[in-house]
């Protein structure tokens, strides 16, 4: 191979023909010498040129694809890393290259599984990089884990679920938990102590599929605020009009009380469509705030100029990375030149967080081919294993992976759009909270705070707000707040008619008028009265439909209703008692003879008769006014010892013994008569109040029937808890009188207050008796 190589040299290279030198040699032996030399050098020259085709001849490669949406600033500029990239590679490698073939992500994710079958059918790729969205890089996963081809997915990480990594065991994300985000999103939101919020998100399926709305959702509930309202939102590419579309879909948040917007993850021509809305249509106004996370604030040096309008005073999210070390800078000249070479119409041309995760995902396939280079055998299982052994720092931060994702924690920058770009507040860590430094250099570790407050001086909000935005919407003369109020329920709420203009008034009315005269000492409420005709539960899911934004009246607290309402702190009592007559006055015809009982009865009248005859037996011998017929002398003995019971006898007694006896009458007399008076007395005061009915047992075997409002809770409490069969509805206070009347109930189950009402006008009839069943209490409704 040698001779033949050096014959076709001879041939052709003018260089080894004789030629006169252009110097003198002294001697023949001499040229002899130079002959001698010039063939050690042409035989070495041979000789590497033949070692240099042969070691070409045994360079092996490994063929990546690549599945990126070429067309996206995104695309665009992870295509021009991953080249640079594998150029980088190569021009460093002795023994091994790198190819790469791009394919362009289709609108539909499921031609995902075809694009990566026919990189690795036909290109016989080893790995597969890219993929725009969670869904896509799941898809390609499938196909990676039947060919056993190891997949990078630059998409966003999904939620840390144990069977991800079981599930597609050849899936490694370059990319972060995505708690981290939510952790970050979560602390803004409690710094400003926002309690509602709107989340909206394009419905990429990567949002659900997740788990990142439910981790949202808790990571809220931990600071005390909740998700009013998701907003999600076709993906772009299938509105057929998407000015029309997010127009009408922005004009329902309008309605909703919450300020607070969360754009979580969407595509940026959504965001753009859907900011523009929002300005127009006055979401972006004083008191709204936009956070808008990293799938749209990494773009933000590269987008246009409209976007930055529309999105003045947004808070911004943006992936952390060093831009000062000279890794970097070395890559971003090569980029800058790389990237206006092939896209000359794109403005910006500085490679922003997606370039950068994608060279590191081509700096993680290149070590891992490079170690299995060294080693004699080689498979797809232990390139996959290489990848995720991998440990070093590349552009984008640490690369270090622990179940198929990034280990490292993520830092943000948080940064405010202004006139137009957008200038940094700081950075938000899980690490360490909120703080002001950007980097940690020269080993000196960032010092955090828990609260964004520190940086609200820098902020600037939507319509120049000069302070923190309240975070949720302050009706006005034109769009005032619609209470809904029971139209006749007295002496809580009833209509006026008799005035001018048919205002409401009442208790309840008068309260919240009073306490609207505290609130307009900060800021003016605009509202308006509407009747409402129907129960009160009915009012309460008119308010959770958001048909009212609130209601004023009577309204009990209860557990059933806080799912779906929210309640102010209560205003009264609301306690239930059982409501009955007192005995009627026939039944007390006979009340002066139950003081004692009737065996007390009679022993009481045998001591009179028996004192009776023994006064007869002793005074009528001697004593003359006993002297008589026996007729006289028993009606005086009886006159005598009944008139000692009121202490009014005036028969005069002779003898001792009928002396002694009758100061024992007398004593027992004292003794009977003042027990009596204090039982009788006793009994005429409480025997007016007592009862008819004793406790909810007897009207249970008794089978009675019981009454209460038609219009309130109590129905349902009395047949679901109590346990009672025959309940009567009934309307208004006075129907309730004739009921009892007319023996249609025994008693009545009426709340504190509404019981003080009708006790006031009928507590000499009426009384409350057994056991008291307590709530939370009453208060007014508002939409939760």
């Amino acid at each position: 191979m040698i001779l033949i190589i050096f014959n076709e040299i001879k041939k052709t290279v003018p260089l080894f023909q004789s030629k006169k030198m252009p110097f003198d040699l002294s001697s023949s032996k001499a040229g002899s010498k130079v002959s001698c030399t010039l063939s050690l050098l042409l035989a070495s020259f041979l000789f590497t040129v033949c070692l240099g085709l042969v070691v070409e001849a045994d360079h092996s490669s490994t063929n990546i694809g690549a599945i990126i949406d070429v067309d996206s600033r995104i695309g665009k500029e992870q295509k021009t890393a991953m080249i640079m990239a594998v150029q980088n590679f190569n021009n460093n490698s002795r023994n091994h290259r790198l190819k790469i073939y791009f394919r362009k992500t289709s609108e539909d994710p499921v031609q995902t599984v075809s694009t990566a079958e026919e990189l690795i059918g036909r290109k016989r790729v080893q790995v597969i990089v890219g993929t725009r969205t969670w869904e896509e890089a799941a898809l390609a996963a499938d196909v990676g884990k039947k060919a056993q081809v190891p997949v990078l997915s630059l998409a966003a990480a999904s939620s840390t679920l144990p069977t991800t990594q079981n599930r597609w065991p050849f899936l490694v994300q370059m990319a972060t938990d995505s708690q981290e985000q939510i952790n970050c999103i979560a602390d803004i939101v409690n710094s400003y102590h926002w309690r509602k919020i709107i989340v909206i998100h394009e419905d990429n399926n990567y949002f659900p599929n997740s788990g990142s709305y439910t981790m949202l959702s808790k990571a809220l509930e931990k600071v005390s605020a909740s998700i009013e309202y998701d907003l999600i939102l076709p993906t772009f590419h299938s509105l057929s009009d998407p000015k029309t579309y997010i127009r009408q879909e922005v004009r329902k948040l309008r309605k909703k009380q919450s300020r607070v917007f969360i754009v979580h993850q969407s595509s940026l021509p959504l965001a753009t469509h859907l900011l523009r809305e929002a300005k127009d249509l006055g979401l972006m106004d004083r008191d709204s705030v936009w956070i808008l996370a990293d799938s749209i604030s990494d773009l933000l040096d590269s987008v246009d100029p409209s976007f930055i309008s529309s999105a003045q005073g947004a808070i911004g999210i943006k992936s952390n990375y060093s831009d000062s070390n000279r890794h970097f800078l070395d890559l971003k000249d090569q980029f800058r030149k790389n990237f206006s070479r092939s896209y000359p119409n794109e403005d910006n041309s500085d490679p922003g967080i997606h370039a950068l995760k994608a060279y590191d995902s081509i700096t993680a396939i290149a070590e891992a081919v490079e170690k299995l280079s060294r080693n004699t055998t080689s498979s797809p299982k232990l390139l996959l294993n290489e990848i995720q052994s991998s440990n070093f720092i590349g552009l984008s931060g640490e690369i270090r992976f622990y179940g198929g994702k990034l280990e490292r924690k993520s830092t943000f920058k948080i940064v405010n759009i202004v006139n137009t770009t957008y200038k940094e507040l700081g950075i938000c860590s899980s690490e360490f909270g909120f703080s002001e430094r950007h980097m940690e250099e020269k080993g000196i570790r960032v010092t955090g705070i828990d609260s964004m407050n520190e940086f609200v001086s820098s902020v600037k909000w939507p319509g120049e707000l000069d302070r923190v935005p309240k975070g949720w919407a302050m009706p006005n003369a034109s769009d005032p707040m619609r209470i809904g109020v029971p139209k006749d329920h007295p002496p809580f709420t009833f209509w006026n008619e008799t005035s001018n203009d048919n205002e409401f008034d009442g208790f309840c009315v008068k309260l919240f008028e009073e306490v609207v005269k505290v609130l307009n000492k900060s800021y003016t409420l605009h509202y308006s009265f509407v009747p409402f005709n129907g129960t009160h539960n009915e009012l309460v899911g008119n308010v959770s439909n958001e048909i009212f934004d609130a209601a004023v009246g009577d309204f009990t607290i209860l557990a059933n209703r806080s799912r779906f309402v929210e309640f102010t702190q209560p205003f009264m009592e609301s306690d239930l008692q059982m409501l009955v007559p007192v005995k009627s006055e026939h039944q007390m015809a006979l009340m002066f003879v139950k003081p004692f009982t009737r065996n007390m009865w009679m022993v009481t009248i045998a001591i009179l008769f028996y004192t009776m005859f023994v006064v007869w037996f002793i005074e009528h011998q001697k004593n003359p006014v006993f002297k008589g017929s026996r007729k006289d002398q028993l009606g005086t003995a009886m006159w005598f010892t009944f008139s000692s019971l009121f202490f009014v006898h005036r028969e005069k007694v002779n003898s001792n013994y009928t002396k002694l006896v009758v100061v024992v009458w007398l004593f027992v007399v004292l003794v009977l008569s003042s027990s009596y008076k204090a039982s009788l007395t006793s009994m005429l005061t409480v025997s007016r109040l007592e009862p008819s009915v004793t406790s909810l047992e007897w009207i249970k075997s008794k089978n009675l029937s019981v009454g209460c409002d038609d219009d309130s809770f109590v129905e349902d409490y009395l047949r679901d808890v109590l346990d009672l069969k025959k309940i009567k509805t009934i309307s208004g206070h006075d129907n309730f009188l004739g009921e009892f009347r007319s023996k249609n109930i025994s008693a009545a189950f009426l709340d504190l207050p509404h019981q003080r009402v009708f006790l006031k006008d009928h507590c000499k009839d009426y009384t409350v008796t057994g056991p008291t069943y307590s709530f939370g209490g009453l208060g007014f409704v508002s939409i939760q």
